[in-house]
């Protein structure tokens, strides 16, 4: 874990091979109508194997970064104080935002993908959870709620699959209250020379491979290994984040960068 990053202003206008999320479907350009049909189809086939998924992505270290994620959050121990966790159809981050919070918060969870939020919903229900947490299936570009409804609003390993980042960003600032706070926990650019070419190999090689062998979907793996390459840098993302209206925006890196955590305040 790196240490955290200010608020730089003036990033990076050179996007080079990372960005136009809006036409990638990894390293392959589609239409803009086809990316969130392609994107979808890739979370029915992993659903069930999504923890696998994020183990062999980060050799099991997602675990660790999404406690660092709820520890940052900081929920409160007390009734009402309400989470929104986007693309978080599995339960995983609001599990933990509800365990931290002694189960005093509410936390509604918001994914696009019908077969993730099966999995969480059966989920909540086996941990005793289904009291504290409602499940919806619904796009983060338009998110279905009033304005200026949550206190917080979370996203891990889900920003990169949304066709128009710029819009689930606009969206989330605008259901977070006054006060309320983003975060978004992401894969980015590793930042260690050694480390990147490693991590690399890994991803591009081995990834693909072992999700054929274990999951029997090498291309489901391809695509989100890729779909990481074409991400903003750190500092790029945290731009769109102040450009969405956001203050006090931070990041921090986490194992060199293969992970970040991005920070915002609606002020």
């Amino acid at each position: 874990m790196s240490p955290e990053h200010g608020n730089e202003q003036g990033a990076s206008d050179r996007v080079g091979a990372r960005g136009g999320m809006e036409k990638s479907f990894g390293f392959r350009s589609v239409g803009e109508d086809e990316k969130q049909g392609l994107v979808n189809e890739v979370f029915h086939r992993v659903a069930s194997r999504y923890d696998v998924m994020n183990d062999l992505m980060s050799a099991g270290l997602h675990r660790v970064w999404k406690d660092a994620m709820v520890n940052w959050l900081a929920p409160p121990k007390r009734e009402g104080w309400q989470v929104l966790d986007v693309a978080g159809g599995t339960g995983d981050i609001a599990f933990r935002i509800l365990e931290a919070s002694n189960r005093k918060a509410r936390a509604t969870v918001l994914d696009i993908n019908g077969s993730m939020l099966a999995v969480g919903h059966d989920r909540a229900v086996k941990n005793g959870l289904a009291d504290n947490i409602e499940f919806v299936e619904a796009n983060a570009e338009e998110l279905p709620f009033a304005s200026d409804r949550f206190d917080a609003y979370t996203i891990a390993f889900g920003i990169r699959n949304v066709p128009h980042i710029d819009r689930a960003l606009s969206e989330a600032y605008r259901v977070l209250k006054p006060g309320g706070r983003l975060l978004c926990l992401e894969f980015s650019e590793v930042e260690m020379p050694l480390l990147d070419r490693i991590y690399d190999s890994w991803s591009f090689n081995a990834i693909p491979r072992i999700g054929q062998m274990v999951a029997g979907d090498g291309d489901s793996y391809r695509y989100l290994v890729e779909s990481i390459r074409k991400f903003p840098r750190q500092a790029d993302f945290a731009a769109m984040i102040r450009t969405a209206g956001f203050e006090r925006v931070t990041w921090r890196n986490y194992s060199g960068g293969i992970a970040a955590l991005h920070s915002g305040w609606k002020l």
